[in-house]
């Protein structure tokens, strides 16, 4: 057990370098400020991130089948660790957009590598538990972010300073990893191309799994997104006041990540899967007529609770359908977080139309109704 714990928490630890993406947010206001950027060239900012879920993860996928997961979780630390003290040393708008650039590739390669690595170490029913504990470390380290940069501003004079502070984080969880002996697969040596990874969708099972990846990240950055609006909205909040939705909601899902990796070590994950998503449905009905503040706080709150765990089960749920094609997977799984990026435009679109963020929670609403279709489904083929 001692053994196994060791070589468990540097890739645990890894979760955390993986939480820095979402630093991004508060990094766009600092550097907007400083660089007296207008709305339009700001708003490219967390493209420079994110884009690369989508361009990158099959061609990393197909890497690490050549060099294995470990190699490709070390090349995700160098690359985010360059990245980290380029606006350090030279702080402009072109090293601003490169550190990103290099922040989402890092980022890209360490979710695409480090989930099947941790199938390395951790085996049979507590993988689920331990990739949500690993959901758990990364979502802390996305909550620190902010306060990171908050006292690198005040303490030590410049926000700046969050960025060698990451570089610091980055260069221990490489080190650690290093150190660490860990027994993987021979990497494989064949040709791997984007349309045999691709191919995986012609399994119904991988597809019906990707498409809850989809939409669980766009979820996820949906209600993220059009919680503090609501507030806004319905309760004539301050942009400034209203941001206080979003942190209930990050907190909640972390509770509700935490809670999971203990309670999905001891019971059936599909049924969890299936209980809480149902949940979701119901509170997200909720809140489509619920105006008041405290009641809506409540509300977005237990939506990041009861959907904390869901991308650890369906990404644990693909693993296993194809234990022989995790490096594939992971890849193609990891292109589905672009989710994230094409549900909340849909959400704006129908917010216009209808005058009203009702209509972005009807798009949410979507997106959580086929995940009840995929809970139940994935449990009938379990009890089958």
């Amino acid at each position: 057990m001692n053994k196994n714990t060791s070589k468990v928490l540097p890739v645990l630890f890894g979760f955390f370098v993986m939480g820095f993406c979402d630093v991004v947010g508060i990094s766009t206001s600092y550097v907007k400020q400083d660089l007296n950027l207008s709305e339009t060239l700001a708003g490219f900012i967390p493209s420079m991130v994110f884009i690369w879920f989508l361009l990158l993860s099959i061609p990393a996928a197909m890497a690490m089948n050549k060099v294995g997961r470990k190699t490709m979780v070390q090349v995700s630390n160098v690359i985010t660790f360059i990245g980290m003290l380029l606006p350090f040393i030279s702080y402009n708008f072109v090293t601003c957009m490169l550190a990103f650039v290099l922040l989402g590739v890092g980022n890209t390669i360490l979710q695409v590598s480090l989930n099947p690595l941790l199938t390395n170490v951790v085996k049979g029913n507590a993988l689920t538990s331990s990739l949500t504990a690993g959901q758990v470390v990364k979502a802390i380290s996305s909550f620190c972010g902010p306060f990171i940069a908050a006292f690198a501003a005040g303490s030590l004079g410049n926000w700046k300073f969050l960025f060698p502070i990451f570089a610091a984080v980055t260069l221990l969880s490489g080190l650690w990893l290093l150190l660490t002996p860990i027994r993987e697969e021979e990497p494989d040596a064949g040709t791997s191309s984007a349309g045999a990874v691709f191919g995986l969708l012609k399994d119904p099972e991988i597809l019906f799994l990707f498409l809850g990846i989809f939409f669980i990240v766009g979820l996820d950055v949906g209600v993220n997104t059009v919680s503090p609006k609501l507030l806004i909205e319905r309760a004539g909040w301050s942009v400034e006041k209203a941001g206080l939705a979003s942190s209930v909601y990050f907190i909640c899902r972390t509770a509700g990540a935490f809670a999971g990796s203990f309670l999905l070590a001891r019971v059936n994950d599909i049924k969890y899967f299936r209980y809480n998503i149902i949940g979701a449905l119901a509170v997200l009905l909720l809140l489509f007529v619920t105006k008041g503040t405290v009641p809506m706080l409540i509300l977005i709150g237990l939506i990041g609770f009861l959907c904390s765990s869901v991308f650890s089960i369906i990404y644990s749920a693909a693993l296993k359908a194809r234990p022989e094609k995790a490096n594939e997977i992971s890849g193609l799984l990891i292109t589905g977080v672009s989710g994230g990026a094409v549900i909340p435009p849909l959400m704006g679109v129908l917010a216009d139309l209808t005058g009203s963020q009702s209509g972005s929670l009807i798009v949410i609403g979507l997106c959580v109704l086929y995940l009840v279709w995929c809970a139940l489904a994935l449990g009938r083929n379990k009890e089958a």
